[in-house]
């Protein structure tokens, strides 16, 4: 886990409660890529299929651009390869917002109603 992505963590679960806590940890680490899953998948972009990084982190239309454009004629995926981190991050990132979301619907505060 890079800086940045704890960092990020931390900022989004600090209203949480010690169950919510546990629970959006749970739901987090099933659905983060770490950077190297999304390297090895821009690797194969260049063996293999165009585009698997993109399909991986959520990016159907680009990747479907990539796949039928060869990473755009190997451009992309060259530069998909030194921005994997940040490719990794953005996708965390939004993982976790969702993760958050999801908690505090399913697992309201002691004392509060859902959509109250």
């Amino acid at each position: 886990m890079t800086p940045e992505e704890y960092q990020y963590l931390q900022h989004a679960t600090s209203g949480l409660t010690e169950e919510q806590n546990q629970n959006f940890l749970m739901f987090y680490s099933g659905k983060r890529k770490d950077p190297q899953e999304i390297l090895i998948y821009t690797l194969l972009g260049f063996i293999v299929v165009a585009g698997v990084q993109r399909f991986v982190t959520n990016q159907i239309g680009m990747g479907i651009l990539y796949f039928l454009t060869g990473g755009l004629c190997f451009i992309g995926t060259i530069v998909d390869l030194i921005n994997h981190k940040s490719l990794a991050l953005e996708f965390n990132q939004k993982v976790a917002f969702e993760s958050v979301q999801m908690v505090k619907m399913m697992f309201p505060e002691k004392g509060t109603q859902p959509g109250a």
